[in-house]
């Protein structure tokens, strides 16, 4: 049996799927209100059984991983959380997870995490990424960190956003700095199929592994073909990210949500990127290219609609957020 946390994210879905088509026993943990809207079939025989909780309510976290022999851990804030939303549900969801999969005798966690994540980063996103990192490390039960670039797919909330935007924005999109970052972008069926695949890699037992796609991006780069792919083309205009932050800041305050948050800029704060061929070398396929990719789905994506659902959208607590 396999527990999945975060089950109806945007990977978690993902996964779930990928778990049924392969007949495995596999659990979520789940809030009761999910429960009316779920992202699978559960009339397939080989649907996930469900255990009502959360992360952080112990006494249901370990009901969902007793008798599992792995834990894939997706449960996160990343999007929609703010600082006390970070803390609450990843580092108190990853002690949480620690304790009950020692006292269950788990035998391995899976959990996926950001390139860059380092307990002493400056940036709230990456810090709080490392010390959940540090936790599972030293919880006593067996890990696999997997560590990706972006994840992109017609359902995220970077690229998607970043095409809103213009589609919202006729003449110019407000890019921090000069759009030097470089990025790793990988698409969410590659990294899908590298959880699936690490589950059976035992070389990988106590590792940290960082993946990305097929090639490196700039953001001025990125900007330039997601232009191009979408037909929108605009004006970059390149502002301090410290003006940027502000500017999401004053945002968040009068809107529920600003399509360009404080995660966004923290993962845009530095380069993030891994070895080109670590996704082969570890999992053993090519990823998928970047804009033959955005090819098949992005033109036909609905921006001014997703960014005034993304823009009004109620903010979650804390307790609802999923991978």
């Amino acid at each position: 049996m396999i527990l999945i946390t975060g089950a109806t994210g945007l990977v978690g879905r993902r996964l779930v799927q990928r778990m049924m088509k392969e007949a495995l026993p596999t659990r979520c943990l789940l809030m009761e209100r999910q429960l009316r809207r779920l992202p699978w079939d559960t009339g397939n025989p080989y649907a996930p059984e469900v255990v009502i909780g959360t992360v952080t309510d112990e006494e249901a976290f370990f009901r969902a991983v007793t008798g599992c022999h792995a834990v894939i851990h997706l449960e996160n804030a990343m999007w929609w959380g703010r600082r006390r939303d970070l803390e609450q549900v990843e580092l108190a969801g990853a002690r949480a997870l620690a304790a009950v999969a020692r006292a269950a005798r788990v035998g391995r966690i899976i959990t996926l995490s950001q390139l860059g994540a380092a307990p002493s980063s400056a940036y709230t996103l990456h810090r709080v990424k490392g010390e959940v990192e540090y936790i599972l490390r030293n919880s006593g039960v067996a890990f696999t960190i997997i560590r990706s670039g972006i994840v992109y797919s017609s359902e995220d909330a970077f690229i998607n956003h970043i095409a809103s935007m213009l589609r919202i924005n006729p003449a110019f999109f407000l890019m921090p700095g000069s759009g030097e970052t470089v990025l790793h972008p990988i698409y969410i069926d590659d990294l899908v199929e590298a959880i699936y695949r690490s589950l059976n890699l035992i070389r990988l037992v106590d590792t940290t592994v960082e993946i990305g796609g097929a090639e490196y991006m700039s953001l001025h780069d990125l900007m330039r073909t997601i232009m191009r792919v979408t037909g929108m083309r605009r004006i970059l205009v390149s502002l301090p990210p410290y003006l940027l932050r502000w500017i999401t800041h004053i945002y968040s305050r009068l809107l529920p949500r600003s399509l360009m948050t404080s995660q966004w800029l923290d993962i845009l704060a530095a380069n993030r990127t891994a070895p080109l061929g670590n996704t082969y070398d570890y999992f053993g396929f090519q990823p998928r290219r970047f804009e033959e990719t955005l090819l098949t789905y992005l033109p036909q994506g609905r921006h001014f609609a997703v960014a005034l659902r993304g823009t009004f959208r109620r903010r979650p607590r804390a307790a609802w957020f999923a991978g």
